[in-house]
């Protein structure tokens, strides 16, 4: 299987740059370790990355990606805090449930991604991908109604997805 140049550059400085980000020194030790994983990273996931049938990366992808991981974070701090709330209050206020939400990602990866964030969002659980829905258990359902239980759960989350996926 033939590697793209365009999916191994990509890569390999998409590499180096988390190795710059987590590497605790940059001497040149460091650096030529960092570059050498890189590289070898970069070869072996050019190969499963076409094996997986992902779309061809790009600045905007990948940078449509990287917003998402962002966007991540913030929602599963914001669901720890909403359910650490219900824990600690009295009376418990929970409404449990499962609903259905649908999605417009046409990939089985972005879908994957999709079920996966809204499992780390403590307060949610994906249960099961049925074609383009989702079953969902939500420990507080606002709504039973299936469009904006999408809007409500997965939506801050697929805007991001769809241009990284679709």
């Amino acid at each position: 299987m033939k590697i793209s140049t365009k999916n191994f550059l990509y890569l390999f400085v998409l590499l180096m740059l988390v190795w710059f980000a987590l590497a605790s020194s940059l001497n040149y030790q460091m650096l030529i370790f960092g570059i050498l994983v890189s590289l070898i990273l970069s070869i072996f996931f050019s190969k499963v990355y076409l094996e997986l049938e992902l779309p061809p990366l790009s600045i905007k992808r990948i940078v449509y990606f990287i917003i998402y991981v962002f966007v991540l974070f913030k929602e599963i701090a914001k669901a720890n805090v909403d359910v650490a709330y219900r824990v600690l209050h009295p009376k418990m206020p929970i409404r449990p449930g499962v609903v259905v939400i649908k999605t417009k990602l046409k990939r089985d990866i972005a879908k994957l991604i999709l079920a996966n964030s809204i499992t780390l969002t403590p307060g949610t659980f994906t249960l099961d991908i049925l074609g383009d829905n989702l079953l969902v258990h939500w420990i507080n359902v606002k709504t039973e109604d299936s469009e904006e239980a999408t809007k409500i759960i997965s939506e801050k989350f697929e805007r991001y997805l769809r241009v990284a996926f679709n």
